[in-house]
């Protein structure tokens, strides 16, 4: 009866836990998860050297790494702490940008491909304009004989 007992708590907790949106945070956040890491690791260190045999008193007052450890828990549990209430980030559209300027690309060669006053404005811009003359010449028409008269 007793096992019966322990694996339905066991199921409560499994289904409280897939409810909570806390725990849904933890595990899908990596960053999160890498705080609460590094917390546990410093936290961890910290307690190897306070019980290493020294006097608690002097580990407490004198030991430095002792309290970078400290330091580095504090510091990883606020983070962990401060993104959990941010709330979920939401995952950033890669590429938009690039997809952008690609779509703006296609969109000017095809109106520089269909619209052929917007070539001719684009073609003066970078070349130039063409140079519009009209051609007269400096000589005068020749005089040609004709056919029935004899010089």
């Amino acid at each position: 009866m007793a096992k019966k007992n322990k694996a339905a708590a066991a199921a409560g907790a499994v289904t409280a836990a897939k409810s909570n949106p806390y725990v849904q945070r933890v595990i899908e956040d990596d960053e999160i998860r890498d705080n609460v890491r590094v917390a546990f690791e410093a936290a961890r260190d910290a307690y190897d050297r306070l019980s290493s045999g020294k006097s608690t008193g002097k580990t407490l007052t004198d030991d430095k790494k002792f309290h970078k450890d400290l330091q580095t828990a504090a510091e990883a549990l606020k983070d962990a702490g401060s993104s959990l209430r941010q709330g979920p980030k939401r995952k950033k559209r890669k590429g938009g940008f690039a997809r952008k300027l690609l779509l703006l690309g296609i969109a000017g060669g095809l109106a520089l491909a269909l619209s052929a006053d917007l070539r001719n404005k684009v073609l003066d811009a970078l070349f130039g304009a063409e140079e519009e003359f009209d051609y007269t010449s400096t000589t005068a028409p020749s005089a040609t004989p004709t056919a029935g008269t004899a010089a």
